[in-house]
Parts: C-alpha cells; structure tokens; sequence
C-alpha cells in the first residue's frame, strides 16, 4: 500500500510541469472582420513565463487584414498604435525598439500563426494592460484586458 501511495504521489510530481505549462499559455484567433475570439486573459500567478499564440482564422492576406497581437500598458496603447502607423508593414506597424511594448507578434494574414512570450513579472499589481492589433484602424475593435490572476 505505501509502495503504491508513493508510486502515486512520484507520478503527480513528475506530470506537474506539463500541466503547469499548459496553463502558462494560451490561443487567441483572430478573424477578417477584425475581431479577437477573446476579450480578457489572466495570466495564472503560477507561470514565470506566458505565452500567447495568435492564430489567423481568416483568408484575407496580411496586406489587406493583417493582425498582430501586441502587451503593454492600457495608457500606452494610444502612442504605440501612433507610432506604429508610421512605422510600416516591414516594422509590423510597431515602432522599433519601443520600450512599451512588452510582448508582441509578427503581423500575420490568413491563415497565418505567431507566438509571443513575456516574462510574468512584466504585469505589475494596480496597472492595467492590454492587448491589441496595431495595424492601422484595428485597435479600435481588437483590443481585451491582460491581466495577473489575483
């Protein structure tokens, strides 16, 4: 009985990270209509590390529909979409080197999938984040709230 209970008890510990890990990370679709399928994500306080993969469901090319996903702070998010206006495709209409950007994909189009990850520790207690596409006109519609569980 106790060869069993610490077989067990082995086994739990062993399949931890992998559950663990699967909660350090998460999907967010984006569309042709310029919409994200998510509106908020919390990070769990668990992950040192998290991951986001943004997945083109659309058929329109980057060119016409190009999305990206990009993390920083609410109040940033005004001058990074400025910004990156001017900065072009090529820069995926993210200013280069931009400190407020804590996390952020490649434009992709149709099709299309990119992965970004940030260390946890970026998301600070009493600030509000969010995520957003910078391609020019989309923040409006694509944006959600990032946030730390509690």
């Amino acid at each position: 009985m106790k060869r069993r209970l610490f077989a067990a008890a082995l086994l739990a510990l062993v399949a931890a990270p992998t559950w663990a890990a699967s909660n350090c990370s998460t999907t967010v679709e984006a569309n042709d209509a310029m919409q994200f399928n998510q509106k908020a994500i919390v990070v769990p306080n668990t992950c040192k590390q998290f991951s986001v993969t943004l997945k083109h469901v659309g058929k329109l090319p980057k060119a016409a529909m190009g999305h990206n996903f990009v993390v920083s702070k609410s109040s940033d998010e005004p001058g990074i979409v400025a910004d990156g206006a001017t900065a072009g495709i090529e820069s995926n209409y993210l200013k280069t080197g931009d400190s407020r950007i804590i996390a952020h994909t490649k434009i992709i189009g149709g099709g299309e999938s990119d992965t970004t990850s940030f260390k946890v520790d970026a998301l600070k207690p009493g600030q509000d984040y969010e995520f957003f596409c910078s391609f020019p006109g989309h923040a409006a519609l694509m944006k959600g709230t990032i946030s730390r569980a509690k």
